[in-house]
């Protein structure tokens, strides 16, 4: 037991302080455990834990990506748009398309970040812009409302009792979670894309096939925009263009709270699930007390600047701890 709390001290510290806020915003708000604000809170951010587990992949490899919100926009209406063509369809050919198109997506980013060795933030922040503006101009702005039955029907999955029960984006989310657990915690490829993200060079002097590491992170992450933007869907009944533009930074947020280096090399499944709903406990409880929407941006946005400040603070040690031991070496 001690040894698993050595090596996930990050997702025990997180742990504790969910449980700490938790049981502040219970006291303060009676609502705060109710069956329905529990299933609430889960329900809606189904979608972020997928696109966060889709995320954590990217980082692993020390990459980033910004684009998956608009990208999981853009595939929602082409899914929607595909299925219409063949008279409904069904979730099986659902989950093929939203999928495959998520995939098609990732990988116009590995291709731009692998075949140009353009840093990924700028590449995506490209393809954010690009594929927002294609969207909109091409839609002119206009929602689908007219989906088919099976995609907008809530299913309960799980009742809690007292009018709250966990619907078909929860079972999605868990599915993901399980799915990208095994990807890179019972894989070769797991392990190849650790050591991708720690060290670059030293994989690939190592026969990891780095480009490869790439088009695996951002096809997943593609994949995972597209099955959320698809639950998504689920959830809101409809297909609106704009509606996912400004999760990406949450999710972002999250994700290096649950533990995920910026530098690469490091992050877990469980981690991004307690960060995901660490900052979904702090916007829930600053809703229950009435608390202006804006503070809960002021924190996403400090979270995300400590989160850098303290990956560059670990690479300047790293890099500092190398060159002292390069130097030792030297003197003897």
């Amino acid at each position: 037991m001690r040894d698993y709390l050595r090596n996930h001290e990050g997702e025990a510290r997180i742990f504790i302080v969910l449980v700490v806020l938790a049981l502040f915003l219970g006291f303060a708000s009676p609502s705060f455990f109710s069956a329905g604000n529990i299933a609430s809170l889960l329900n809606n951010n189904a979608v972020n834990v997928i696109w966060a587990v889709g995320l954590l992949v990217v980082l692993i490899t020390g990459g980033i990506d910004i684009s998956f919100a608009v990208g999981a926009s853009v595939v929602q209406y082409l899914t929607a748009l595909a299925l219409l063509a063949l008279g409904g369809g069904n979730w099986l050919l659902g989950v093929l398309f939203a999928g495959a198109f998520g995939v098609a997506i990732g990988c116009i980013n590995a291709t731009l970040i692998a075949g140009f060795r353009i840093i990924s933030i700028v590449v995506t922040i490209a393809t954010f812009n690009a594929l927002f503006g294609l969207l909109m101009f091409t839609t002119s702005g206009k929602s689908i409302y007219n989906l088919p039955d099976w995609w907008t029907d809530r299913v309960a999955v799980l009742s809690l009792g007292d009018g709250g029960a966990l619907t078909l984006p929860v079972a999605a989310m868990v599915a993901a979670m399980a799915a990208t657990w095994f990807l890179i915690s019972r894989t070769t490829i797991g392990r190849q894309l650790y050591a991708f993200g720690d060290n670059p060079e030293g994989a690939r002097r190592a026969g990891v096939a780095t480009v490869r590491m790439q088009f695996i992170a951002y096809s997943w992450m593609g994949m995972m925009a597209g099955i959320g933007g698809l639950m998504q869907v689920n959830v809101a009944q409809e297909v609106v263009p704009n509606a996912l533009i400004g999760r990406e930074l949450d999710v972002l947020a999250a994700v290096v709270l649950g533990g995920a280096r910026l530098g690469g090399g490091r992050g877990s499944v469980l981690g991004c699930f307690l960060g995901v709903l660490l900052v979904a406990v702090v916007q829930n409880g600053l809703n229950l007390l009435g608390v202006s929407p804006y503070a809960f941006k002021m924190v996403i946005g400090l979270t995300i600047l400590a989160a850098i400040s303290l990956t560059n603070v670990g690479l300047v040690a790293r890099l500092a701890g190398g060159s002292r031991r390069r130097g030792h070496a030297k003197t003897h």
